[in-house]
């Protein structure tokens, strides 16, 4: 564990390092921007999502660091003599791995996003470009199902103003439309949670007849929010479990067609942590044997090995977030696949 947290504390100031040579011209334009501000709001949030990110690795590093360690100095010829198994020699790793494993779920769940939410608004305030801004401030051509009867659409909304334009809810029984309202302008008040509707009309349709109603401005309740409309994949990562299951609940029942972002996001907190197990028998049998070249050539296997499974990783959240696939098995399929190489790295070893 020792040697984990050394291997976790090399890794972090690297990240901050590249990070900083990428970003310091973004830091320097903004001449009220102070020093501390930048560690408090950014990096402080910086350091804890990628040290959750690198504990999987960082384990996977500081085993093939310490057994490598034990096999150069004959530990391990000596625990075989005495009939220990290699399954038996695995335990107290299997106990540091779950150590690590517990920690990582905690703070994937709970942690890391409250924290990611404050990292992503200093972003979006010094960092991001006009561009980039443009794409979260604005949502055009927008349709949402309410209810099994209600939808809704938006032609334009600005989601700083909380406010759009050319509004329309129509409510359907069966295929029939019941009722139609739409509006010019609608915006949105955070205090009371309704929604105003300017320059409206409201159409009933009855069997014999139609019924228009009209006015200048009307106060309304939606079972939405201007939250709703801004689907992102950035927002998952800010989103507690709790809140980004009870979301993709939500939106699944208002008929949103892709959510493969939100759910490979979901998927991500529990399967990265329990690669350390996987990634823990790979590297007690890649060191347990004591090599030609010692340490140094286990750590380039290890790296080598881990560089493979980051770029893994990020193919199948790309792939798994493209609509229409199954998003959980492309966030597992790096373990699946680093699980058979455990296997077969288990069961040589074991002979």
């Amino acid at each position: 564990m020792v040697t984990f947290l050394f291997t976790l504390l090399i890794l972090i100031p690297i990240a901050i390092a590249i990070d900083i040579s990428e970003k310091i011209d973004n830091f320097l334009e903004h001449t009220d921007l102070g020093l501390y501000q930048i560690i408090d709001e950014y990096y402080k949030n910086f350091i804890i999502y990628y040290a959750n990110t690198f504990m999987p690795l960082a384990l996977f590093i500081a085993v093939i660091l310490f057994t490598s360690k034990l096999s150069s100095n004959t530990e391990i010829i000596a625990i075989t003599n005495a009939r220990v198994s290699f399954t038996r020699f695995l335990y107290p790793y299997f106990v540091g791995a779950t150590l690590v494993t517990i920690i990582s779920l905690g703070m994937n769940h709970f942690v890391v996003p409250n924290s990611s939410k404050e990292r992503k608004k200093f972003e979006r305030e010094y960092i991001k470009n006009n561009r980039q801004k443009h794409e979260l401030k604005y949502v055009r051509e927008f349709s949402l199902q309410l209810t099994d009867s209600t939808y809704i659409f938006i032609r334009s909304f600005d989601t700083e103003a909380n406010a759009g334009y050319d509004f329309t809810s129509e409510v359907y029984d069966g295929i029939e439309m019941k009722s139609k309202l739409v509006s010019d302008r609608i915006s949105f008040s955070e205090k009371d949670s309704t929604f105003t509707l300017s320059n409206w009309k409201l159409r009933k349709i009855f069997k014999d007849r139609d019924s228009i109603f009209s006015g200048s401005k009307i106060d309304t309740a939606f079972n939405f929010t201007p939250r709703d409309l801004i689907y992102k994949s950035a927002l998952a990562q800010e989103m507690p479990s709790g809140e980004l299951q009870e979301f993709i609940g939500v939106s699944k029942k208002r008929g949103v067609k892709n959510l493969n972002a939100y759910l490979v996001e979901f998927y991500k907190r529990t399967s990265l942590p329990i690669a350390s197990y996987i990634l823990t028998i790979i590297a007690v049998a890649l060191a347990f044997r004591k090599r030609r070249g010692g340490t140094g050539v286990n750590l380039a296997i290890g790296i080598g090995l881990m560089f493979m499974y980051v770029f893994l990783m990020k193919i199948a959240e790309v792939l798994g977030a493209v609509a229409g696939v199954n998003s959980l098995l492309y966030v597992w399929l790096p373990n699946i696949v680093f699980g058979c190489v455990a296997i077969y790295l288990y069961l040589n070893a074991r002979k």
